[in-house]
């Protein structure tokens, strides 16, 4: 039996989490795994007020964790995220999905997640402590405590670059998402469903390090899965998401994406 408790804040949620308990923000996650029986939590903890809403700062774009896709696609200072969040379910979905519960969804899900990671975004607690993205990915299977906000830094005029690929147009679940950030010496290579979170392919980022061009964009793609360990399910083999996985960087660095 799955029992519900309510709280009024974030911070006293967080002291609530306890071993067999799943928190519970738009619920397109947690509600799913309801309904499919799952039997590893049996409390569901919400909060009546959870962190919602866009503000900037000297820091960057502060986007509360409860903020769902429909609001990001509302927003004018989030549009480099705008193809990301468009393609994420259909309207139902985006006005209940929030940014942080995308940072637990699993593999073939998780869009948001990799495009926050070639972002480069902080991940700020209800208790204040913030990490960088990569670290809390790489540990969220251990997560204690409920994600308050992420901190995006803002990026230049076209640095941010997408791509999801799929089978069914234009929000079909994805084989795979390619997410770029250029535009500096720190260029960043993401890919989705090449791990069991999403991934930087480094070798690939070391190739584009000098510059954006056909002999740079070549070795990257010729590198680009070094490191990585492509998912197997019904969509897709390993093999073939190894195969693609260079076609479809080629195409994003050459011609800016397919949207």
């Amino acid at each position: 039996m799955v029992t519900v408790s309510t709280y009024q804040t974030m911070s006293e949620a967080a002291g609530k989490l306890a071993e067999g308990s799943m928190y519970m923000a738009g619920g397109t996650i947690v509600m799913r795994r309801v309904n499919f029986g799952d039997q590893s939590f049996h409390n569901i903890i919400r909060v009546q007020q959870p962190e919602r809403g866009i503000t900037s700062d000297a820091q960057g774009i502060k986007i509360g964790a409860g903020t769902t896709m429909a609001e990001i696609l509302a927003h004018r200072d989030l549009d480099f995220l705008h193809p990301v969040a468009r393609q994420i379910g259909g309207p139902a979905i985006r006005n209940m999905a929030t940014i942080g519960g995308n940072l637990f969804a699993r593999n073939p899900n998780g869009d948001m997640a990799a495009a926050l990671l070639a972002l480069n975004a902080q991940v700020v607690m209800a208790d204040g402590h913030a990490s960088p993205i990569e670290t809390f990915l790489l540990d969220r299977g251990h997560v204690r405590g409920l994600v308050a906000s992420l901190i995006v830094p803002r990026v230049p005029h076209g640095a941010f670059k997408y791509v999801k690929i799929s089978r069914v147009k234009p929000r079909g679940v994805a084989i795979m998402t390619i997410s770029v950030l250029l535009g500096g010496s720190d260029p960043r290579v993401v890919f989705s469903n090449m791990g069991p979170t999403p991934l930087r392919a480094k070798p690939a980022e070391r190739a584009l390090a000098g510059g954006v061009n056909p002999s740079a964009i070549e070795a990257a793609c010729a590198v680009c899965t070094q490191g990585l360990s492509p998912a197997e399910d019904a969509l897709a083999s390993a093999w073939y998401r190894t195969e693609v996985a260079p076609v479809h960087l080629r195409r994003l660095l050459t011609n800016g994406g397919l949207r």
